[in-house]
């Protein structure tokens, strides 16, 4: 065989693997923006959370596939690991995540993202379908949850009134526990607010506890929140 000949048969494989490399790629990410999508799914059906975000579902599909593409650009060359490592030190993300959940699927899409760029499709689909049937399974039974609610009350008293033992009575006939949390002044100082991890008695109304309340802070703020929503402040 010339040269000629040898050289266009050497062309040809290069071709060759070119196209099933192409192939391979499609494959990868259709079945990790598959998975992504199944992933996204079971987290808007067990979302229970107080702030639903149409764009942390989004993310979820894209780091799923983000990441296989990644693992398959890598794959085992040492150098454009440590290239890519490089790359990626210098973007920040400022995005607080207020529900350890939400990190728990940011790293179920991340593990399967890994997988299917390592080529590992059929260990994949079990991984997603594992920790589904666990989400789901918790879902159905509540595992974990407490039938204690306990909740944050917020009372703005004058900074002149006497903070101490100031609401014992009342809280002693409306709530089954509490305990002070903080204390911090507001409207430039005027104002002192104290909030109070509260466990209500069975049956009491919020409303009534408010009142109380509100005779003896001179009519200002009281609030009452769920923990989970003092997140948000």
């Amino acid at each position: 065989m010339d040269l000629n000949g040898l050289f266009l048969e050497l062309q040809k494989a290069a071709e060759l693997n070119a196209h099933l490399d192409i192939w391979r790629v499609v494959l990868t990410l259709l079945i990790s923006s598959g998975l992504g999508v199944s992933m996204a799914f079971i987290y808007i059906k067990t979302f229970k959370g107080t702030f639903y975000s149409q764009s942390f579902v989004h993310t979820l599909v894209i780091v799923s596939v983000v990441i296989s593409m990644i693992i398959m650009v890598i794959g085992s060359n040492i150098g454009q690991a440590f290239a890519l490592a490089g790359a990626l030190s210098i973007i920040r993300f400022r995005s607080a995540i207020r529900d350890p959940r939400d990190v728990a699927f940011i790293f179920f899409a991340m593990g399967s993202g890994l997988a299917c760029g390592a080529g590992f499709f059929i260990p994949a689909v079990i991984f997603v379908i594992a920790v589904a049937i666990t989400i789901i399974i918790f879902q159905i039974t509540n595992f974990g949850s407490k039938n204690l609610t306990r909740k944050t009350l917020r009372i703005s008293m004058p900074e002149t009134m006497n903070q101490d033992g100031a609401f014992d009575d009342v809280f002693a006939k409306y709530l089954k526990d509490y305990y002070l949390i903080g204390i911090k002044t507001v409207s430039l100082g005027t104002l002192y607010e104290l909030r109070f991890s509260i466990l209500l008695k069975t049956g009491t109304s919020e409303k009534l506890l408010m009142d109380e309340v509100r005779t003896r802070n001179g009519n200002l703020n009281v609030s009452i929140l769920l923990e989970q929503q003092m997140l948000d402040y």
